[in-house]
């Protein structure tokens, strides 16, 4: 790679990255605009011409969930029942309001679909609260669903209460037909609990919560939600009683449908959004999911059994489990929805198992928490595994390494910047009899680069390059230095370099854990923000990210003397790399890459300790002396000559 070629290179990454920057600025620009338009008009309770700016905002950014919750309320409150774009697949009805009972009603044709359950179409928009010291669920009548989530012991990034899911656009609920072939939606209907109460706190025993969708003729839907002391996994049993007559009798099944927005609870969204995925697991068998880090639309169908389905992002999940199988399933991902506010939209649908002669219980569970390794891994069923750290030696290495010496360092010390710096010292330690020979090799080789440097002059010509390789290996061999042993190190690292690339971002331990200038562990360190955005690098600059660079080319300028590496072009090709790396990791967590700081400038210092060991003297004696000496050929080597000279082809002369 020579200069030209070079030059040529970073003059079109330089017009890309301007071009994108102006490309992106000039949309958001005119998507802003276009919605403060659109704004002004609502607010003025023009919602005609609202609706079409927002559908004008639309057209120049797609599946914003800002715009497309506008848009449904303007649809509502105008009556339009058109196909409009919606955030979530299941389209919104319009509903009528009693401004005397406080209660929402469906229009009277659905009323009328509704059969049997049409008394359930009205009722309070109340709910019921169930609350431990962990976890505090709002229970809703319309639909009997979990309304909201929160986590008492967590909060989002700017200090608000840490919801998992919020709101009506949240769907949970139970699809079936009726013997007529009509559709029944759980989740648009109204409970009705068997109390008064509506406040439940749990503190020294479990507690339930029960609601009934009432049928005709004492044919019901029960629910009961039952939540124990310092958990955050929650009971969820489902009774079907007496629907002989209601459901259709060749109907073996019924649809759990489940959709949810994901929130954006991190300071660092791409981080965030890299972890946030669906995961379910088959029955007695292992755990599958989406791809992470996609931003693509998905969808997959599950035809078998599954025990348990999780929407999660990067440290809290939402799960439900079943106590005996799903029947099958199907998933999807929105990808990107663009939103300031959410992340993902997800949905699920999976089979329930039915038998419409006899009355069905269903029992269930459900996890509203954080990823936490320990926590999950006591609730049994791979629940862990929700914990992405990585497959095969990755994963092994920290579920049953790293993860054992993190949590036994939490014991004994507060700050998490300082058990980074000591696990970081134990695996050098670790590592560093394996490593100290090669060490020795690269010291060693330092003292003969006079002598390769003289081999170089001595054969100028691209056409003696394989003489030249040939006399720098000898040389290498007759003063006892293996000129591959640099690189064990690395290869020893790189195992553990990215368990660690797998351990820190899923850590959330680390979440909100402050050191140094760091105010988060779990996501970027930033002590500048750009007024601009760089493509791939952001608007911020890491500190712990610039460390970590800079403390790399300090090792490699070290190292730099392994055969090759005074190409030009080999050169230059190892000093981008690093600056590839800066751009990638600004966005990373900081505990990520205060470890990459620390391990290199541990490296640094073993390179220093060894060379201490290493008497140049005693190199260049070595050497002499084997030169009197005739090379000694490996058993490789005899074995490649012998069978060129039974092809008759004789080995050149050393």
């Amino acid at each position: 790679m020579d200069k030209n070629t070079i030059t040529g290179i970073v003059i079109i990454f330089l017009i890309f990255f301007g071009f994108s920057i102006y490309n992106t600025s000039r949309l958001n620009k005119a998507f802003e605009k276009t919605v403060v338009v659109a704004d002004s008009l609502y607010n003025k309770g023009d919602y005609e011409k609202a609706r079409e700016e927002y559908m004008n905002a639309m057209r120049i950014k797609p599946n914003q969930a800002n715009v497309v919750l506008k848009l449904n309320e303007i649809n509502l409150k105008l009556g339009v029942t058109r196909n409009e774009p919606k955030i979530d697949s299941v389209a919104v009805k319009p509903v009528t309001q009693d401004s005397n009972t406080g209660k929402k009603e469906l229009a009277k044709s659905d009323v009328k679909q509704l059969g049997p359950f049409s008394g359930a179409t009205t009722g309070s928009n109340d709910f019921i609260t169930l609350e431990n010291n962990k976890l505090a669920l709002k229970i809703a009548l319309k639909g009997g669903k979990v309304y909201s989530a929160r986590l008492k012991d967590y909060k989002t990034f700017d200090l608000k209460p840490l919801v998992l899911f919020n709101g009506d656009s949240t769907v949970f609920g139970f699809n079936f037909f009726t013997v007529d072939n009509k559709p029944i939606q759980t989740n648009n209907l109204y409970f009705k609990p068997l109390t008064e109460e509506r406040n439940f706190l749990v503190s020294s025993q479990p507690q339930s919560v029960k609601l009934r969708l009432n049928a005709d003729s004492g044919r019901y839907i029960e629910y009961t939600y039952t939540l124990a002391p310092d958990k955050y996994m929650v009971d969820f049993n489902v009774k079907f009683i007496s629907l002989e007559k209601i459901v259709a009798a060749n109907q073996s099944s019924v649809t759990l449908d489940w959709k949810m927005y994901i929130p954006q609870q991190e300071k660092g969204r791409k981080n965030e959004e890299t972890y946030t995925t669906i995961q379910y697991k088959y029955f007695q068998d292992e755990v599958a999911g989406l791809r992470i880090r996609s931003t693509k639309p998905e969808q997959k169908d599950i035809p078998t059994k599954l025990s348990w389905i999780a929407f999660q992002d990067q440290f809290f999940s939402s799960v439900i489990i079943t106590n005996d199988f799903f029947l099958n399933g199907s998933v999807s991902s929105s990808g990107n929805i663009g939103s300031e506010k959410y992340i993902r939209y997800y949905t699920s649908e999976v089979g329930v198992p039915f038998n419409v002669n006899s009355s069905n219980t269903f029992g269930m569970k459900m996890y509203y928490g954080p990823n936490n390794f320990n926590i999950l891994k006591k609730e049994g069923l791979q629940l862990e595994r929700l914990v992405f750290l990585g497959k095969n030696i990755i994963g092994w290495i920290n579920r049953y390494v790293i993860i054992l010496i993190f949590h036994w360092l939490e014991k004994y010390i507060t700050s998490y910047g300082l058990i980074i710096l000591i696990l970081t010292i134990l695996i050098k330690v670790v590592l560093f009899p394996l490593t100290f020979k090669s060490y020795q090799s690269q010291a060693k080789m330092q003292v003969l680069k006079p002598l390769v440097d003289e081999l170089g002059k001595k054969f100028p010509k691209k056409e003696d390059a394989m003489k030249k390789q040939q006399a720098t290996m000898d040389l290498y061999k007759r003063a006892g230095v293996n000129p591959m042993g640099g690189c064990l190190p690395m290869l020893l690292q790189m195992p553990i370099l990215y368990a660690m690339f797998r351990f820190f971002p899923v850590s959330i331990e680390l979440r909100q854990e402050h050191f140094l200038w760091a105010t988060d562990l779990s996501t970027y360190d930033s002590i500048l923000h750009l007024p601009f955005l760089i493509p791939i690098y952001g608007d911020h600059v890491s500190l712990f990210t610039l460390l970590m660079t800079a403390s790399t080319l300090l090792t490699m300028k070290m190292t730099g003397s392994s055969p090759g590496s005074d190409q030009p072009g080999m050169k230059m090709m190892m000093y981008m790399m690093p600056v590839m790396f800066m751009l990638i990791l600004n966005n990373f967590s900081a505990g990520l890459t205060y470890y990459y700081f620390l391990a290199n400038m541990l490296t640094y210092l073993q390179n220093i300790a060894s060379k201490r060991f290493i008497n140049a003297d005693a190199v260049l004696a070595k050497l002499e002396e084997n030169k009197k000496k005739p090379l000694k050929k490996s058993k490789w080597q005899q074995r490649l000559e012998e069978a060129a000279k039974q092809r008759g082809i004789n080995p050149p002369k050393r």
